[in-house]
């Protein structure tokens, strides 16, 4: 069964390769960031990758696309930022709104950080559920932690689904893939020791726990490094120099801690080793830090097409 989607901020791949993996083709993926559109286009050349401001994108051309999926800016519902919601300029949902009503997709699926649950946008919640049933969608949200789904990494994300009324009975959120993540030095090992540092194995056995968050940072603050005081302390407890990445991993005779590379960040969050990243390791790193992990985006849109599905199954027993 074909299923298409088309996804707005896309970043640098992480909701489109799990899209993909789910088995939705993709008619456009809406980015305004160079490096990341950089990116997707290296990656998927077949891919229609529209370099643009999300507010001048118009999806009436892809009406009756199956599924509206993005990762609308986190900022604005961030505890690491002022919380404004919707008195932030970055806040991206209302656009989402618009591009819902102007294709019309069986489903939606949305990405934001986990203070988008916070008491102090109850409201906020509350009026997005009403705007989306306004539009016949049946709107929820639901905690994920990407360890559940494999990723060596907590990383607690909010997925926003809607989903058209008539199909909404069918849906059941993904739990979870049932196998235990790695820890960071099982999933770093091989990576550590690829230059022959003797240190590698010892390494491993301390880096014993799946890691804290990836910080990706914007444009406006921050570089290649691995988030605030907090999260750098939290690396240091796992045996890792947060303060910048490197290019390479360590050397043989390497004494200290190790610090990572955009390859070794792109692993924590779950993307395959075939994904390269375009634009110079700031750039690189930003597109890793922000993305969705591709493992649990993958989850989201497998219970989003098994609805789908199991609707078109029960109408045809109906008929």
């Amino acid at each position: 069964m074909s299923l298409t989607s088309i996804e707005i901020c896309a970043g640098g791949g992480g909701q489109a390769l799990g899209l993909e993996r789910a088995g939705f083709e993709s008619l456009a993926l809406c980015e305004i960031d160079s490096h990341a559109c950089a990116t997707l286009r290296l990656n998927r050349p077949s891919w229609n990758v529209i370099e643009s401001d999300v507010r001048d994108f118009s999806a009436l051309p892809y009406k009756g696309v199956d599924m509206v999926a993005g990762g609308v800016p986190c900022p604005p519902f961030s505890i690491a930022g002022q919380q404004k919601g919707a008195d932030d300029e970055r806040d991206l949902f209302p656009e989402a709104l618009r591009i819902v009503s102007e294709c019309a997709p069986r489903v939606v699926m949305l990405e934001n950080v986990r203070g988008f649950l916070g008491t102090v946008f109850n409201d906020y919640r509350e009026d997005l559920r009403n705007k989306f049933e306004d539009l016949g969608y049946v709107a929820s949200w639901h905690l994920l932690n990407a360890s559940d789904f494999g990723v060596p990494q907590l990383r607690p994300r909010v997925a926003i689904t809607a989903i058209r009324k008539e199909l909404s009975p069918f849906f059941s959120p993904p739990l979870g893939s049932g196998k235990l993540a790695p820890t960071v030095g099982e999933a770093l090992y091989d990576l550590m020791a690829a230059r022959g540092w003797k240190g590698a194995k010892a390494w491993r056995d301390h880096a014993n726990k799946i890691a804290p968050t990836l910080v990706g940072g914007s444009k406006k603050h921050g570089g290649a490094d691995l988030g605030p005081t907090r999260a750098r302390a939290a690396w240091a407890e796992l045996g890792v120099n947060g303060k910048s990445l490197l290019e390479e991993a360590p050397e043989p005779g390497f004494e200290g801690s190790p610090r990572l590379t955009v390859r070794m960040a792109a692993r924590i969050q779950g993307f395959p080793d075939s994904w390269e990243f375009s634009g110079k390791k700031t750039a690189s790193y930003r597109q890793v830090g922000n993305a969705f992990p591709p493992p649990v985006a993958e989850a989201v849109a497998n219970s989003l097409r098994e609805c789908i599905q199991s609707t078109e199954l029960s109408q045809k027993k109906a008929s």
